[in-house]
């Protein structure tokens, strides 16, 4: 039990590495914008991409821990 327990809490984890990630992409997104306004909708376009995989990545995490913890 105590090893199913660690393995859910690692698979949460999934979200802080999820948001680690965005807020780089974030402050890196918004430099290019700074250097160059013109390429401002292709910046933002991929930023949002790369955005909603990291986010599902962590959502698949906290299913994961959430499917662990119930047959716990």
């Amino acid at each position: 039990m105590g090893t199913m327990a660690l393995g859910a809490g690692l698979a949460v984890l999934t979200g802080a590495g999820a948001g680690i990630g965005i807020g780089i992409a974030t402050a890196k997104a918004a430099e290019s914008i700074a250097r160059q306004p013109e390429a401002k909708g292709d910046i933002r376009t991929a930023l949002l991409l790369g955005c909603a995989l990291a986010e599902a990545t962590a959502i698949y995490g906290f299913v994961i821990a959430l499917l662990i913890w119930v047959k716990m």
